[in-house]
């Protein structure tokens, strides 16, 4: 009887585990013109998560995404942008002046999304998905600094999470979209 009540207690425990657990297609977001982008509109096409910084030595990276964009980017990849001003301020403008400065200065046209905090207290609920093994059932990270990158597959698994120093047009990066 003592068995059977632990097996059952283990069922539930797991059960309930799963049930608890979210697909990154469970999220939605803002983008940076505040309309809502829901990462289910997604499935099918890797994603490159990266949260960015408009006044940070790796903000050129935005050229270099953009370009693995253009290369890469349509049916079966994206890239996505979460400015962010967790690290030193680097990120002070509204989402107006963000998207402003992407597009003027490094033409970006992948999707841009409402600045967001990517750690601490006020974690954005995508990026505590992003950074919990508890969430993503793959590993824990914590976001080091601008433009972290974080790969997700086409059925909505988190498969790499690269460095910020780490170049969007690596081989690195580059071979696991391919």
């Amino acid at each position: 009887m003592k068995k059977v009540f632990i097996f059952i207690m283990l069922v539930f425990l797991f059960s309930g585990i799963n049930i608890a657990q979210k697909s990154i297609y469970d999220y939605k977001v803002k983008d940076i013109n505040n309309e809502d982008f829901h990462l289910a509109d997604l499935k099918g096409k890797k994603i490159l998560i990266v949260n960015t910084a408009s006044e940070c030595g790796l903000t050129p990276q935005y050229s270099d995404l953009q370009e693995l964009y253009e290369q890469h980017g349509g049916e079966n990849f994206v890239i996505v942008g979460f400015p962010s001003n967790d690290f030193m301020n680097q990120e002070p403008g509204t989402n107006e002046e963000i998207k402003t400065f992407c597009s003027r200065n490094y033409g970006v046209t992948f999707p841009m999304m409402s600045k967001i905090s990517v750690k601490g207290e006020d974690i954005a609920p995508i990026y505590q998905w992003l950074t919990s093994k508890e969430l993503n059932n793959k590993e824990d990270s914590q976001v080091k600094w601008n433009f972290q990158k974080y790969l997700i597959d086409e059925e909505g698994n988190l498969v790499a999470v690269f460095s910020p120093t780490t170049k969007p047009l690596s081989d690195e990066i580059v071979n696991k979209i391919h």
